[in-house]
């Protein structure tokens, strides 16, 4: 039997992303994969402005250098720019799923973090203290024993399955194919409405992605991706071009079903990413919501390992992150009406466009598309639930560092430089002005602001609603 902490399974970029941030804060991690070697598609590539910010901060320059940078978003085709949004990384920034897989894994391998391949989970049982979990593999069946799992295994997850955690499911009713094509030449065509459906095409180092729904085609019950033939006659069908010269690389079909577990959260069992909330492809919020959920969760997770959580902490992981995917799954349905409906959507099309028009119409989408409207916790003054990067505070030796292993106090003005918990002090100032009636904040490990004000005993509150007391150390008791 192997014993850890924590099993994340799936080794999927959600999975990887919640590995380093458990590995940065000392937490032993076994990763679960079905996969024996690593995914080598493209898949979902776009990340938004807000998870640049997050890997910035943890270090992931690497992958960011080698992203294409995108000034313009869209809602439902609608063009809209994002160069006037409040950060070093605004737009948004594409870079092939394969490659954001690689670089979190060698990430995940540098912390520590063991990734068992080829294993599918078979039974998943909770204890009062643990929960059992049954793998399939090459070699046999094996067990390990965690404290806590997380299910980062997609949206046919089968450890939401497997643990029953309840879900609001909305069926199926259209369908899209997807292939990358080389060897064809067909003009880019970013959202295209025709009379006989939708197609996108961009073609990118020799590589063709093409997108196609023949309108009215009813969803194909499928055990596997579509043959290149199939994507052949869709496209053919819908725009009249002809892709039998090329040679496919890549078939996916996805269809417009959507769902949302109930609660990301059963007894020591959690969701995260796809596993707790899965949608049509547009947009490309699919991805970064699940990264975003990752770095929520895992700071969280590491101090009720720890036990230095204070009770309802890890509860809060729904609490913030349920609503964020709930409007995400708003926002992707009226755009899939917007792009896959009718002649009859024309005229709702039209009034949209006259509305993207509007300045603050474009802000309002732009802050959506980067993920910039999520605010954590009770406005108890315009600073809390926001993040600290866009206050530009520094310290003597340069930007304040944003990620950090547990929650800082940040010293605006003379104080204390140590509080309740030996939560650690550091000294700031903003780049530019100051902040009225603000002496010091509560800055949460994920950047997120916890606490702003000037009186001591509301922020040993503050730090109250996160840590305990008395902390300990007790990873390998599970």
């Amino acid at each position: 039997m192997t014993v850890s902490p924590v099993v994340v399974v799936g080794a999927g970029p959600v999975g990887l992303m919640l590995a380093c941030e458990l590995g940065r804060a000392r937490v032993p991690v076994v990763v679960v994969e079905r996969l024996a070697t690593p995914m080598t598609e493209s898949r979902a590539s776009q990340l938004s402005t807000l998870t640049a910010e997050l890997l910035h901060e943890r270090g992931f320059d690497e992958l960011l250098d080698e992203a294409v940078h995108e000034p313009r978003a869209h809602f439902a085709g609608l063009a809209f720019d994002l160069s006037q949004l409040d950060s070093d990384y605004r737009g948004g920034w594409k870079v092939p799923q394969y490659r954001t897989e690689a670089v979190l894994g060698r990430q995940a391998e540098r912390l520590g973090v063991t990734v068992l391949r080829a294993q599918e989970l078979i039974g998943l049982t909770e204890r009062p203290h643990h929960v059992v979990c049954r793998l399939r593999g090459p070699d046999g069946d094996r067990t390990v024993r965690a404290r806590f799992v997380v299910g980062c295994d997609g949206a046919h997850s089968t450890v939401r399955r497997l643990h029953g955690f309840p879900a609001s499911v909305t069926p199926a009713t259209k369908e899209l194919l997807r292939a990358d094509v080389t060897g064809v030449r067909i003009r880019d065509r970013r959202f295209e409405r025709l009379d006989g459906g939708f197609a996108v095409a961009a073609t990118r180092d020799g590589v063709t992605r093409v997108m196609v729904h023949p309108r009215g085609r009813p969803v194909t019950r499928r055990s596997g991706p579509p043959d290149f033939g199939e994507v052949i006659r869709a496209w053919r069908d819908v725009t009249g071009e002809d892709l039998s010269g090329g040679t496919a690389v890549w078939l996916d079909a996805f269809d417009n079903s959507r769902g949302q577990a109930d609660a990301y959260r059963r007894g020591r069992v959690l969701l995260a990413g796809d596993a707790a909330h899965w949608h049509m492809p547009i947009g490309g919020q699919a991805l970064n919501v699940g990264l975003q959920d990752a770095v929520n969760l895992g700071w969280k997770l590491a101090a009720t390992v720890d036990g230095r959580a204070a009770p309802g902490l890890l509860d809060s992981y729904h609490d913030e992150r349920h609503p964020v995917a709930a409007r995400v799954l708003d926002h992707v349905a009226a755009q899939e009406m917007l792009l896959l409906g009718g002649a009859e959507i024309d005229p709702l099309r039209a009034v949209l466009a006259e509305l993207v028009a509007l300045g603050q119409v474009r802000a309002h989408l732009a802050e959506t598309a980067a993920n910039f409207g999520d605010r954590y916790g009770p406005p108890t003054s315009p600073l809390v639930g926001r993040r600290v990067v866009n206050l530009r505070l520094r310290t003597d030796s340069g930007p304040l560092p944003v990620a950090n292993p547990g929650p800082v106090v940040v010293r605006l003005a003379p104080g204390p430089d140590a509080v309740r918990r030996t939560v650690p002090t550091v000294h700031a100032r903003p780049d530019k002005g100051s902040l009225p009636g603000t002496t010091a904040l509560l800055l949460r490990p994920d950047g997120y602001i916890a606490w702003a004000g000037d009186d001591e005993d509301g922020l040993n509150r503050a730090i109250d609603k996160l840590l305990l007391a008395e902390g300990r150390t007790d990873n390998a008791r599970v």
